[in-house]
Formats: structure tokens, C-alpha cells, sequence
């Protein structure tokens, strides 16, 4: 099933925009009950003011909270933000750290934005269980486990650990693509044949190509053979 979205999404990404460690954990713990798309809104303005870990630890709360509002639950996030520059500083001489013991230990990241951290910032394979991640798991039987620890453990020990990182941007971008929550587009999927829960959603090539969503539809309906 891996190979198989490899063919459907050959160019996966961390759909967070970042050019640093720091900037990648801020926006991920922005991301948090925020879509991306909103997140990526956010932060051009914010990382020009905020370019540091002092920065953040030396914060005007008010400020801060005016940038990251939109974002939702912004004077919390605000909180990890200050907090996470304070810790760094006193810590890690400023940088965000390369390892998993690490990070968790910082306000704001637990073991999923560590994983989405050391993935696409330190080329550290990691995998990113989050809502989409543990869902399509699920479906596909790979895992009964809903703790993401236990997720990310079962999952591990079925994957290479070289394809981790991969692997969740893959499955994360099929979850929001074409295996959605209430609605999966079962009849375009190319997981249908191998897939133990086919038939959640509308099996109709027709109705189902309708409920795809994303950059690569056309892409993926041409592998289910529709040609727009």
C-alpha cells in the first residue's frame, strides 16, 4: 500500500511553509486545531518579527498574541511560543534540538510535532500520527490502537524506518485528499482493491470523483481512469 501511494503522490511534502528548525516548530505548534493553509497565512508577517529563540523569549505577549490570533487559541499558543524560546535559550544555546528526548521536553511539542520536526528539518525519519494518519491506519487495519503512541509504535514495526517520514506525508496527504473523515471517495481511491474497509463512501467512480480534493486530483483520477 506504501508503493502504491508513492504512485499516486510521488511528490509529498510537509505542508507547513519553513526555511528553519525554529520556524518549523513554531508553525507546527501553530497548526494545532488550525489548518495549514491558515498557518502559512500567518507566518510570513510573524517570522519576519520573530527570527530567533530570544525573540520569542522576549516577547511582548500582546504583540505576539495579535500575530497568532487567527490561528485559534492564540493566547495558549502564545504561552508555547515564549515558553519554547525561554527553554531553548536556557537549554539548547538557542537551536531547536535534533533528537526526540529533546524536544519533548519543550513547551508546545509533543511526540507528534517532534516527529514532524525531526523529519523535515533534520532528515530524521519519524512517524507523524495525527487525525488523518490514524484514521486511514485504521481503515486499512494496519493498527486497532487509537493512542498515537501506540499507533506510531504498531506502524513502526510494520514500515522500514527509512520510509517513515515518507510514509506520513503520503498517507496525511491521501487522508486529506481522497480518504476523508465522513465521506471517503472509496470509487477513485487507488488503495480499493487492498483496502479492508472499501466501501465507507460512495464506490460510484462518477460520485466519488467529485469528493476529490487537492492539487492532484487530476492526477489521481487519472489513475482511477477518469479523464477529465
Amino acid at each position: 500500500m506504501n508503493r502504491t501511494l508513492g504512485v499516486a503522490f510521488p511528490h509529498v511534502y510537509c505542508e507547513l511553509d519553513f526555511t528553519t528548525p525554529l520556524e518549523l516548530a513554531v508553525a507546527t505548534i501553530l497548526s494545532a486545531q488550525c489548518t495549514d493553509k491558515r498557518v502559512n497565512m500567518v507566518t510570513p508577517a510573524l517570522f519576519v518579527r520573530y527570527r530567533t529563540a530570544r525573540d520569542y523569549a522576549e516577547a511582548d505577549r500582546t504583540e505576539l498574541e495579535e500575530f497568532i490570533r487567527t490561528t485559534g487559541f492564540y493566547r495558549n499558543k502564545a504561552n508555547s511560543l515564549i515558553g519554547l524560546g525561554q527553554k531553548l535559550l536556557e537549554n539548547f544555546d538557542g537551536e531547536v534540538p535534533a533528537s526526540l528526548k529533546d524536544l519533548v521536553t519543550l513547551p508546545g511539542i509533543g511526540r507528534k510535532t517532534a516527529n514532524v520536526v525531526l523529519g523535515n528539518a533534520f532528515d530524521v525519519p519519524g512517524i507523524t500520527v495525527d487525525t488523518h494518519f490514524g484514521r486511514l491506519v485504521r481503515r486499512w487495519q494496519w493498527t486497532e490502537e487509537e493512542d498515537p503512541v501506540k499507533v506510531e509504535h504498531a506502524v513502526g514495526a510494520l514500515i522500514e524506518r527509512k520510509e517513515w517520514t515518507v510514509l506520513s506525508h503520503r498517507v496525511i496527504f491521501h487522508g486529506r485528499r481522497v480518504c476523508h473523515s465522513r465521506t471517503p471517495a472509496c470509487g477513485v481511491c487507488v488503495l480499493a482493491k487492498d483496502c479492508p474497509s472499501f466501501g465507507l463512501g460512495p464506490t460510484d467512480p462518477a460520485t466519488a470523483a467529485a469528493l476529490v480534493r487537492g492539487p492532484e486530483t487530476d492526477h489521481l483520477l487519472a489513475l482511477a481512469g477518469i479523464v477529465s
